[in-house]
């Protein structure tokens, strides 16, 4: 099992704990998007002062840019960076996709169908010429030309963030990794299942995925004080990250079992009465989805993951620079531990 450490922005202080993070031992950084900064420029800045760290994007909003672009920038933070970058796609949601970007927001899954397969045709070398439901290159009717790039092939990494069953199983079957959040280990199978599905049916083991899972971490003895911080940071995500008639987070969390809880949240949240939402966030929502706790209280749950099958913890860290860089540190040394012991035997 290895750590990657989520980035809070382009900050100084954000690209020091990235160089920190390699210095400790960390495998990679990740750089988020949604309507502040960028994924990819960051990227850019640290593969210059990095030498071991991959660099990926949690995630790459789908439809901000032409699956063409996408492609193009992903060629030349693998140039720059030395083959390191992975590319971390999602298809967002309508608020940010609409409201944001002024994209309209349909046919995701076919979108991201399409996206992943322009964007290896483009690194591969091959003719660019696609013909889909969502993107047709070239345009019909038009002066556009079938065109190859002209820069040489690479193998890039696609790891995609799901959460619905069915982008689930697209995930199983195209992808290279999977960036999964709401993962709840005791019940990872609401989430394998499916990725084990479309795995399935492209000839191949879930086991070909690389399975991320990202989780806040803190070593605290105060762990219900804890707890319930990181439950009422999910109002937003329960009342803000969709529209209200569809919020896939949601829907995640019910089918983890939370689906009375999350809906009186979004009720309260949707009507204004905010605080009040996040006192109904469940606690468990807050200690199950994160790593909370004394060391060993983590180590139990890091080993329920490793159990699960997942093989990176996408480290979410807040606080000074150094309570971040020592909950890092305190991670890896947990993560280390963990990962020499035996797995138990099944029942």
């Amino acid at each position: 099992m290895k750590v990657g450490v989520f980035l809070g922005g382009a900050d100084a202080e954000s690209m020091s704990l990235a160089m920190e993070a390699e210095r400790l031992g960390a495998d990679s950084v990740w750089m988020p998007e949604f309507w502040a900064y960028d994924a990819l420029t960051p990227l850019a800045y640290l593969a210059a002062r990095t030498t071991s760290l991959r660099l990926g994007t949690a995630i790459a909003q789908i439809g901000a840019r032409t699956p063409a672009m996408l492609a193009m920038s992903s060629m030349s933070l693998q140039a720059l960076s030395g083959g390191r970058f992975v590319l971390g796609l999602g298809a967002s949601g309508p608020q940010v996709m609409e409201g944001w970007h002024g994209i309209r927001y349909t046919a995701p899954l076919q979108a991201t169908r399409e996206t992943i397969d322009i964007i290896r045709t483009v690194a591969r070398g091959d003719r660019l010429d696609h013909h889909g439901q969502v993107y047709e290159l070239p345009l019909p009717d038009s002066s556009g030309r079938a065109m190859r790039s002209a820069a040489p092939p690479v193998h890039v990494p696609i790891y995609v963030a799901s959460l619905g069953p069915r982008n689930l199983t697209l995930t199983g079957e195209l992808a290279d990794g999977w960036i999964g959040n709401a993962f709840i280990p005791e019940q990872a199978e609401v989430f394998l299942s499916h990725l084990r599905s479309g795995a399935t049916a492209a000839g191949r083991s879930v086991a070909a995925l690389e399975l991320c899972v990202p989780v806040a971490v803190e070593f605290t003895d105060d762990v219900e004080r804890v707890a319930r911080r990181h439950a009422d940071g999910y109002a937003f995500t329960i009342g803000a990250m969709g529209s209200a008639k569809r919020n896939f987070y949601n829907e995640a969390f019910a089918r983890l079992g939370f689906a009375e809880e999350v809906a009186e949240v979004q009720r309260l949240w949707l009507a204004g009465e905010r605080e009040h939402a996040a006192e109904r966030v469940p606690i468990e929502l807050g200690q199950l989805t994160n790593l909370l706790g004394t060391p060993e209280m983590v180590a139990d749950r890091v080993r329920l993951h490793r159990d699960a099958g997942v093989t990176i913890l996408l480290a979410k860290l807040d606080g000074t620079l150094e309570k971040r860089l020592a909950n890092l540190e305190a991670l890896l040394e947990v993560v280390d531990r963990v990962s020499s012991q035996p797995r138990l035997p099944g029942p």
